[in-house]
């Protein structure tokens, strides 16, 4: 009897099905790279969300505070510790007046 056989009934013998496993794990591993990359992306927009809550909460509280908008990012980022990935992110950050509220869109690199 071989190594690798498996026995339906007293007459007779299988060999074990190696070509099963040969579809088998490259299915296992496309679904377990697309479940990463799934993560990957939820991840990446919450911290984009994140973000844009942080710059939120900043302007509003500037604006409470010192009864302006801030002037710039590098303002907030000074005087209110806002801090985010710069490698990430990309914030275009235009204020329109110290009595409106500035425009702010984040996107990602």
């Amino acid at each position: 009897m071989h190594r690798f056989t498996t026995k339906f009934n007293r007459y007779e013998y299988r060999r074990f099905p190696f070509r099963m496993l040969y579809l088998v794990c490259p299915v296992i591993l496309v679904l377990f790279w697309v479940m990463i990359h799934s993560v990957d992306q939820s991840t990446l927009d919450r911290q984009q969300d994140s973000l844009q809550n942080a710059i939120d909460r900043d302007i509003i509280h500037c604006y409470a505070v010192e009864g302006f908008y801030p002037p710039s990012l590098s303002y907030m980022e000074e005087h209110y510790g806002l801090t985010y990935d710069k490698d990430l992110f990309f914030v275009d950050y235009q204020p329109v007046g110290s009595n409106m509220r500035p425009e702010v869109t984040i996107i990602l690199k």
